[in-house]
């Protein structure tokens, strides 16, 4: 019987993929305040997840459909072992927001990745977002809308994949902090993979040392904002032990990599911390 070798070498060429959603800026008339720091997250993860294999795509602030059209995009499409999902945004409990101020139900990307195409693969979401309007104190904020959906909390947990974690900057209810050297959830998270032997972590010890600095090593500074502290948590329905991270291959074509760079780049600015 003849046999088809096509499938085996599609497998050695396939790699693992990242989408990184991040709105910085937002449209006139959203409503919502622009998110200075986000782009300096996202430059960092994309040179990080290169070096480690991965084939990075960057969508910088696009508006809530687009956000659902790119997500269930990569969701069809299979990878080598694992996917990585970045939403930066405002948000609030079970929602982010995209750059036209509405908003996009986390619930539902989730749900993209049950099918056939992700089954048996890593995957791997970190939520950059607020998910309430409390500080570590129990102070009220303004929030960043007024949306409101409350049916949210479970439904989303239940939409969430076999062999998913989901990493959230904040713990339900509260505000997360965006600063414009860049967040801490996603600038604990490069430094890790930076690491000697960070990569080589289990994706369940990676996201409890997350847990660890970000909770220890953090604290706001400011006159307002003086003092507070961000909690991460993460959810995970891993079916098995995970090293998503670790390197199998070198980035192919540094010329694109670079190129990707310089369309994200900015001039450094300085300016007071935020809630995201």
């Amino acid at each position: 019987m003849m046999s088809c070798k096509f499938p085996l070498t599609a497998n050695k060429r396939m790699k693992n993929r990242a989408l990184i959603v991040s709105v910085e800026n937002f449209y006139p008339g959203a409503g919502l305040n622009n998110r200075n720091g986000a782009k300096k997250d996202t430059r960092r993860l994309h040179k990080i997840l290169s070096k480690l294999g991965f084939s990075v795509d960057i969508r910088m602030d696009i508006a809530a459909d687009e956000i659902y059209e790119a997500f269930k995009a990569e969701s069809k499409t299979t990878v080598k072992d694992c996917f990585v999902g970045v939403i930066s945004s405002h948000g609030e409990e079970g929602v982010v927001f995209g750059a036209d101020g509405c908003a996009v139900k986390l619930a539902e990307i989730y749900s993209y990745f049950g099918g056939p195409s992700m089954a048996d693969k890593s995957k791997l979401f970190l939520i950059q977002a607020c998910r309430g309007c409390e500080l570590d104190g129990g102070v009220e904020v303004e929030a960043d809308s007024s949306f409101s959906e409350e049916e949210n909390g479970m439904s989303e947990l239940f939409s969430i994949p076999i062999d998913t974690a989901v990493m959230y900057a904040t713990s339900p209810g509260y505000g997360a902090f965006m600063h414009p050297l860049g967040s801490e959830l996603i600038q604990t998270f490069c430094k890790l993979l930076e690491d000697e032997g960070g990569p080589d972590l289990e994706i369940t010890r990676l996201l409890t040392r997350i847990n660890y600095q970000v909770a220890y090593n953090f604290e706001s500074r400011g006159k307002v904002l003086g003092g507070k502290k961000q909690m991460p948590c993460f959810v995970t329905r891993f079916t098995r032990e995970a090293f998503p991270f670790r390197k199998t291959a070198a980035a192919e074509d540094l010329s694109l990599t670079f190129a990707a760079m310089q369309l994200i780049d900015e001039p450094n600015r300085s300016r007071k911390s935020s809630i995201s």
